[in-house]
């Protein structure tokens, strides 16, 4: 049960956003774009980097749909998120992938703990300036993004089909739609 009373039965993030819709607007339009605009990266790599920190932060809700909605758009799907949950570094990713998934790791413990070894590491595996910038973003904001959904103690449903069915709306419509 949330912390406090949502006067709906959306579930996580969905039924922080119906509550407040005025602060689901910017926080919907930064995912968007973080998550689905025009990116080397793909949406798939990205949904990655978001389950990755999810997970590490321990926010289920999170961690579950962004999973999905990696999954969905990965050719290698669940297997591979599981297989990055799992261990990142036996994990059959590319080096740049890898790289930008410890970049992102340094930054769910703390800014500050990304180093110049990070960032090299990511450079010489060919990840650009700008998937450096935009993995430390989408990281960090996936740290509020989860310290949210938990903070406010939201609605987390175990049936991994609720996840995949709002996966399957996300790509159609993405983050702007989601409220």
């Amino acid at each position: 049960m949330a912390h406090i009373e949502l006067d709906n039965d959306a579930p996580g993030i969905l039924g922080l956003m119906h509550y407040r819709p005025e602060t689901a607007g910017p926080l919907n339009a930064l995912a968007e774009v973080l998550l689905r605009g025009d990116s080397t990266l793909t949406r798939g790599e990205r949904e990655l980097i978001a389950a990755y920190v999810s997970n590490r932060n321990e926010c289920r809700f999170c961690e579950r749909s962004h999973a999905a909605f990696a999954a969905a758009q990965l050719d290698e799907g669940m297997t591979l998120v599981d297989q990055v949950r799992a261990d990142l570094d036996s994990a059959p990713v590319s080096a740049k992938m890898r790289a930008l998934l410890h970049i992102a790791g340094a930054v769910q413990r703390s800014g500050r703990d990304v180093t110049d070894k990070h960032i090299a590491a990511a450079r010489d595996a060919g990840a650009t300036d700008v998937e450096i910038h935009d993995t430390v973003l989408i990281a960090a904001a996936f740290c509020m993004y989860n310290r949210y959904v938990d903070g406010l103690a939201a609605t987390t449903p175990d049936d991994p089909a609720m996840y995949e069915a709002v996966a399957e709306n996300l790509i159609k419509t993405g983050y702007q739609h989601l409220t």
